[in-house]
C-alpha cells in the first residue's frame, strides 16, 4: 500500500486504546492532526483481565474453578468493553465517528493491530507511547511491532507532548524524510493523502558520497542540512530530522520503512525506530509495498 486511497470517503483510522493517559493523548494528537475520520476504537484483551481485587471477590462466588474461569471471562469482557466505550466517547468528542471494537488478544498484540487493519481495509493505525518512565517498554514491543509488521501506515504519538509540540500539531507544517527512494516516494504521497491541508516540508540529511542528493517533486519545498551526528548513522539522521522537526515546528515527521537499497535500508531497527525515541511529536511510518506490488 504506498499511500492510503480513500476515494472520497472519510478515512479510516484504528486507534489502540487501553485507558492509559499515553492512549489518551494519541487519540486526542491523532484527532487534530486526521479530523473528520471514521475511527474503530480497538481494546484488545487477554482473560484474565480483571483486577486482583475483582479476581478476590469473584473467587468468594465460585463453587469452583471452572465457575471461576467463566466469572473471570465474563468480567474481563465487560471491562474491557467499558473501557473501548470509554474511547469511543473521547475520539467523538475529538471530532471523530467513532464505534468500539473488542478483541480478545494471544499474545503478540503488534500482529493483531496489523491484521485488523488489514480486514478493516483502514488507511492509518495509531498507537501511543508511555513516554520515558513506563514504556519506552511499549516502544519494545507493542508500538515498535505495529510499526514493523503493519501493511498500512502507523502514526506513533508519544506521551506526554509539550504545550509548544501541542501548538505544533494544531498548526504546523508535516516534514518527510527523503533520500530520493521509493520508499521516501511513498511516504511523501501517504502525507499529502492523510495530511491534504497541511503544507509539507521534504528534509533531506546530507550524507557523504558522489552522486546528486534527493529532488523534491514540483512544487514541494526541499530542504538539505547537514546531519548533527556521524553520517551515514541511523541515530544521527533521525537526530537531525528530529531537530530540524522541532526547529521548524512540525506537525508530525513522516518516513518510510525502506530507503534506498538493502545495504542503505531504513528499516524500523534504524531510522524509524531510532526516530520514535527521539522525535517529542508525532512520528508517521510508511510500509514499503506489499510483495507484487510496485
Amino acid at each position: 500500500m504506498s499511500a492510503p486511497d480513500s476515494a472520497g470517503r472519510p478515512l479510516r483510522v484504528i486507534v489502540g486504546y487501553d485507558g492509559s493517559p499515553s492512549a489518551v493523548n494519541a487519540i486526542e494528537a491523532a484527532a487534530t492532526l486526521v479530523p473528520s475520520a471514521t475511527a474503530s476504537v480497538l481494546h484488545l484483551w487477554e482473560p484474565p483481565f480483571t483486577s486482583p481485587e475483582l479476581r478476590q471477590r469473584l473467587a468468594g462466588r465460585a463453587s469452583g474453578l471452572q465457575q471461576l474461569g467463566e466469572l473471570l471471562e465474563t468480567e474481563g469482557r465487560a471491562e474491557a468493553e467499558r473501557l473501548a466505550g470509554n474511547g469511543v466517547k473521547l475520539a467523538r468528542a475529538a471530532g471523530w465517528e467513532a464505534e468500539p471494537m473488542v478483541k480478545r488478544a494471544f499474545g503478540g498484540d503488534g500482529y493483531q493491530f496489523a491484521r485488523t487493519a488489514e480486514e478493516m481495509d483502514a488507511d492509518l493505525v495509531v498507537v501511543g507511547t508511555r513516554g520515558l518512565g513506563g514504556v519506552r517498554a511499549a516502544l519494545g514491543s507493542v508500538s515498535e511491532l505495529v510499526v514493523h509488521v503493519s501493511p498500512v501506515p502507523v502514526l506513533v504519538v508519544p506521551y506526554p507532548l509539550t504545550t509548544s509540540e501541542w501548538a505544533a500539531a494544531t498548526s504546523g507544517p508535516v516534514l518527510v524524510g527523503t533520500d530520493g527512494s521509493a520508499g521516501a516516494a511513498r511516504a511523501i504521497d501517504s502525507a499529502a493523502a492523510l495530511f491534504p491541508s497541511r503544507r509539507q516540508l521534504l528534509v533531506a540529511v546530507a550524507e557523504p558520497g558522489p552522486g546528486p542528493g534527493p529532488t523534491a517533486p514540483d512544487g514541494a519545498e526541499l530542504l538539505t542540512v547537514p546531519c548533527s551526528g556521524r553520517p551515514g548513522s541511523a541515530r544521527a539522521t533521525a537526530s537531525t530530522l528530529a531537530e530540524t522537526a522541532a526547529n521548524r515546528g512540525a506537525a508530525v515527521v513522516v518516513v518510510g520503512s525502506r530507503g534506498r537499497s538493502a545495504s542503505r535500508e531504513l528499516l524500523v531497527g534504524s531510522v524509524p525506530r531510532a526516530l520514535l525515541h527521539c522525535a517529542h511529536r508525532p512520528v508517521l511510518v510508511v510500509p514499503r509495498s506489499p510483495v507484487g506490488t510496485a
